[in-house]
């Protein structure tokens, strides 16, 4: 008992420390916000794991009712006692004379500044830094992505055209059956493009649909009139409409799942092979598998294998190599969507994404 009890008091140092947040070798001591900022970008200067995105601001994930704090002009501090990041205005008064560097800059130990509190002046939500840029993200936030076979089976289908017209764009007429009256009149038009195929069970997860265009419905019935007020690829009978989508976050919270996560990649978006940092990728885990918009996963190349020489001799198996993080940004109830945020190797499919060791 003595031997069991001394282990775990020397394993518990060892414990917190694997858990504490490293720095970087050269991170500044503070910093000053300036637009096209990022909060995983700022992480990103001062800690070797931007992700741990709570730990580093000193919240708890659950904690964060409303992310829009940091503004540009703000200055992010360094605090290296609770090692964590702090924000204050540059305006607020300060007991130091020291210069403040050009916006966009770092200061060093020898430039730090120490700030008195006082109210702040809060502007609105639309000027706050994002968590992460959603430039890359965007299109797939307001679009339909996956649908499974139940799904288009009730959804509303385009069932004729105006002058029966074989190809439709801006401004033409559609008729479209099963159109509900009590989902509103803005629609999205897509069509099924390719099937994913769960790699390790050989399920059918999903259809991945293409984005056509939007539509208005004129008239309810039941067979509805609509008009196309956005065409991006030319639309024809037989394709789906789907409810315009609105209300997706746009400042996601950076968190590690809760359990462990072992996911694999089935595409990169686009239909290339390879993937590299901001390109989209799915993945064979959703929502069912305890998934959700937020989760950042680890990527995983497969370890290679060493011929050993010899006919009694086992092969040797590498361990796998860790070489990237994704940021899992929307998520289906079998796949999900995931943005690549830093990478060393090219993604490629069927690679590992797991939750950080």
């Amino acid at each position: 008992m003595r031997k069991i009890i001394s282990l775990i008091c020397l394993l518990l140092p060892i414990a917190a420390y694997s858990d504490e947040l490293q720095l970087q070798e050269n991170a500044p001591d503070r910093y000053i916000v300036v637009k096209g900022d990022t909060l995983w970008d700022i992480s990103a200067k001062f800690f070797t794991d931007p992700w741990k995105w709570p730990q580093i601001w000193g919240y708890n994930k659950d904690s964060i009712k409303d992310p829009h704090w940091i503004y540009p002009g703000d200055v992010v501090y360094l605090d290296h006692t609770t090692r964590t990041l702090q924000v204050a205005e540059p305006s607020a008064t300060s007991e130091s004379t020291a210069e403040i560097p050009p916006v966009g800059e770092v200061a060093t130990t020898s430039d730090a500044i120490k700030y008195s509190p006082r109210a702040r002046e809060v502007p609105g939500s639309r000027d706050a830094i994002p968590t992460i840029s959603l430039k890359e993200i965007g299109p797939f936030l307001a679009r339909p992505l996956v649908m499974e076979d139940n799904e288009l089976e009730d959804a509303p289908v385009l069932a004729g055209t105006y002058e029966q017209r074989h190809l439709l764009g801006t401004g033409d007429v559609a008729y479209a059956e099963r159109m509900p009256s009590d989902k509103g009149v803005r629609w999205q038009v897509y069509r099924p493009d390719r099937i994913f195929i769960d790699p390790d069970t050989d399920e059918m997860l999903g259809h991945e649909v293409v984005y056509l265009g939007d539509a208005v419905v004129e008239k309810f019935g039941k067979v509805s009139t609509l008009k196309i007020t956005n065409s991006v690829l030319e639309i024809h009978r037989g394709d789906y409409f789907a409810q315009a989508t609105t209300g997706f976050a746009g400042n996601y919270l950076p968190h590690a799942p809760s359990k462990a996560i072992d996911a694999k990649v089935i595409s990169v978006y686009g239909g290339v092979l390879q993937a590299g940092q901001n390109a989209v990728v799915t993945l064979n885990k959703g929502v069912r598998d305890g998934l959700e918009s937020g989760h950042v996963l680890a990527l995983y190349q497969k370890g290679e294998v060493l011929r050993n020489p010899g006919w009694f001799t086992d092969d040797t198996v590498l361990p796998d190599v860790r070489y990237g993080l994704l940021f899992v940004f929307r998520v289906f109830d079998k796949v999900s969507y995931a943005l690549v945020m830093s990478t060393r190797l090219p993604v490629q499919l069927l690679d590992r994404a797991s939750t950080p060791e």
